[in-house]
């Protein structure tokens, strides 16, 4: 376990240098967060019921979706491109290779994430007024629910990316639910304007729980009026996030593994030539 945790982190590094070094890839959650301030900077009232800034709460809100979308949208998009190149073929012939891989892009997507969230932050502070902590136990909020946010959706998204069909059906099986989370998960608007069965749905699902933790470091306490329980119930958001954390671990390194078994070279050159006469077709 030791080695594949040594071996994981050495590849980590390798693919973030990569990935910094590929400027189409940080263009585009670039592109996120100023879609993320471009809607917070028309939003001129205040959240119902409180003095708050809408601009505050759909920024808080941004901010764990961006967490929620590098987990659940860019990685299994990832992990599914990398199966098709074969990525996953060689992994069988090495050892701890699942557990490895796994761990490598546990950290790209950790750092890819914290450094949006932070250019999200400060860009908004700086060029809308946007929220920051106020003091160290914010901060300190804002570090657990983001690494517990992170643990929940990381391994989720790799267990998705091991069972999707390919890097072309991959985006639209995925986006359709997220942004139904998006709009139901109080991200863009308090979630009390929607009906009660809607947020007993979106209470199930880990972006909820995101957006109100990160809410909870971010806004005052006044804010809390637009809570459905009318308090940041901190220790539930701690609870349900453990808990996808968990399922999401079990459920990632078996299918990542039933997914490297279930490769071989037969299986890959297949997929090439389908891709080529796919393309071929198209033009």
């Amino acid at each position: 376990m030791t080695s594949s945790l040594r071996a994981g982190v050495r590849r980590g590094g390798i693919e973030l240098r990569h990935f910094l070094r590929n400027g189409k890839e940080l263009f585009g959650h670039l592109t996120n967060v100023v879609v993320a301030l471009l809607v917070a900077a028309f939003l001129g009232d205040d959240v119902p019921g409180t003095r708050i800034p809408m601009t505050h709460l759909v920024l808080a809100g941004f901010a764990a979706y961006l967490l929620f979308q590098v987990g659940l949208i860019n990685l299994p998009q990832t992990l599914v491109t990398e199966r098709e190149e074969g990525a996953l073929l060689r992994l069988r012939a090495t050892p701890g290779g699942i557990p490895a891989y796994l761990v490598a892009k546990c950290l790209l997507v950790v750092v890819v994430a914290v450094g949006t969230l932070a250019l999200l932050l400060a860009a908004g502070a700086l060029l809308v007024d946007g929220p920051l902590p106020r003091g160290p136990g914010d901060w300190l909020t804002l570090l657990w629910v983001t690494t517990l946010g992170l643990l929940a959706v990381v391994p989720l998204g790799a267990a998705i990316g091991a069972v999707l069909p390919n890097p072309r059906e991959a985006l639209a099986l995925i986006m359709l639910p997220t942004m139904g989370l998006l709009l139901t998960s109080g991200v863009v608007f308090p979630i009390t304007m929607l009906p009660v069965a809607v947020q007993q749905v979106a209470a199930v699902f880990p972006l909820k729980w995101m957006a109100q933790g990160l809410r909870s470091a971010l806004l005052p306490d006044s804010a809390r009026t637009a809570e459905v329980a009318g308090s940041w119930e901190l220790p539930l958001v701690a609870l349900v996030l453990t808990a996808w954390a968990v399922f999401g671990f079990l459920l990632a390194v078996p299918l990542l593994r039933r997914a490297a078994r279930r490769e071989s070279g037969s299986r890959l050159s297949a997929r090439r030539r389908r891709a080529e006469r796919s393309g071929a077709s198209a033009a």
